[in-house]
């Protein structure tokens, strides 16, 4: 009785497995346990997936779903991780456009607008988990979790803010090892003096050239996988002057980091000028009222900057829906759906996967 909605279940998974990040060819088809490399099952697919390795193991599941060359012969494309895809996507230097996430449901609201990446903000985490400035309160334990339950939500590839690595070289190494088996596919390290603070804060420190080229190659000897990318900030404008945070720019780049990031110019020349001077992929900062000036995203991708990051967008926005809100709330005694300042119940349901739960549940009752 169960069959015709697995069998259809399954169909659509086999549909979107292109974009479905944790189901690989060899998880899925029937090789028994996992790559070392392959991440793990999301949680909404663990119940399925079992089932369906059972069907296959017994061969009582239809042939043509089961065959991996099928699949892959019929969509004549081979299987993109989402690092390789994030890998790509970079280095168009197309300006890929790459809000921030503070939480799983950020996460799931970009990833379901259509962004093509999202950026696990340590100031979001900070703000909105701890209720904290972002001043270096944020530790490991609290960026590995969000990022695990982050990538078991969505399946576009994850930059995420590791800070200043949390310690010296080694840390970076214990950090990089961490994040990269929670699913990140990018990460971000910054020079400053710890404890660290927003880029668009005053009273930063930078730690030494040679300190900081350490750190970067230390992350970038501790990756397994080749194609987990190194995003090297440095603050150093702050301190130094432009011209000195490039060139401890370009030594992150010798040293081996993917992405370069000169945090916080504040003058257009400058911005215009990073693609000028500096060889890598560039990720350019867009802080809503910190003290970069904002650019349209397709024009700093004419610019060639390989990402266009606006970190904490969401979380502004999200901040300001939940005043205006309340505010109504406090002055009204009520809030309907029709106010236009509420998601409606059924989207709110949507966003967090419940109709997949409950085909989910049929199974077993």
């Amino acid at each position: 009785m169960h069959r015709p909605l697995l069998a259809a279940r399954w169909r659509k998974l086999t549909v979107d497995l292109r974009k479905v990040r944790t189901v690989t060819v060899t998880g899925c088809f029937g090789t028994p346990g996992r790559h070392p490399m392959e991440p793990p099952v999301p949680l909404w697919l663990r119940p399925i997936h079992a089932i369906i390795q059972d069907r296959i193991r017994t061969a009582s599941w239809p042939r043509h779903l089961t065959s991996g060359k099928a699949i892959l012969k019929k969509r004549k494309k081979v299987l993109m991780t989402t690092r390789k895809k994030l890998r790509a996507l970079v280095q168009a230097r197309n300006g890929l456009l790459v809000p921030g996430a503070f939480n799983a449901m950020s996460a799931r609201i970009i990833a379901d607008l259509g962004f093509q990446a999202t950026y696990i903000t340590g100031a979001g985490v900070t703000n909105m988990y701890m209720g904290l400035p972002d001043q270096g309160f944020m530790g490991l334990h609290e960026i590995a979790e969000h990022t695990m339950r982050i990538r078991d939500t969505v399946d576009i590839p994850l930059l995420v803010d590791a800070d200043t690595g949390f310690g010296n070289a080694l840390n970076v190494r214990h950090t990089i090892r961490m994040l990269e088996r929670a699913g990140a596919d990018a990460i971000q390290l910054e020079d400053q003096v710890a404890p660290k603070r927003c880029g668009h804060f005053s009273g930063k420190e930078v730690i030494s050239t040679e300190e900081a080229v350490s750190k970067i190659k230390a992350a970038v000897d501790a990756r397994i996988d080749p194609d987990l990318m190194i995003i090297a900030r440095t603050d150093a404008a702050a301190t130094q002057g432009f011209e000195a945070a490039v060139d401890r720019a370009r030594k992150f780049s010798e040293a081996g980091a993917d992405i370069l990031f000169v945090e916080a110019v504040t003058k257009p020349e400058e911005v215009r000028a990073l693609t000028q001077k500096l060889d890598k992929p560039q990720l350019v900062n867009m802080v809503i009222g910190g003290l970069t000036p904002i650019f349209d995203a397709d024009e700093l991708g004419k610019m060639g900057f390989g990402i266009v990051l606006y970190a904490n967008a969401a979380l502004q926005g999200a901040v300001n829906g939940m005043q205006k809100t309340l505010t109504l709330l406090r002055d009204q005694k009520e809030v309907q759906e029709s106010s236009g300042l509420v998601a409606s119940f059924s989207e709110r349901q949507r966003l967090v996967g419940k109709p997949e739960w409950d085909a989910l549940e049929k199974i077993y009752t």
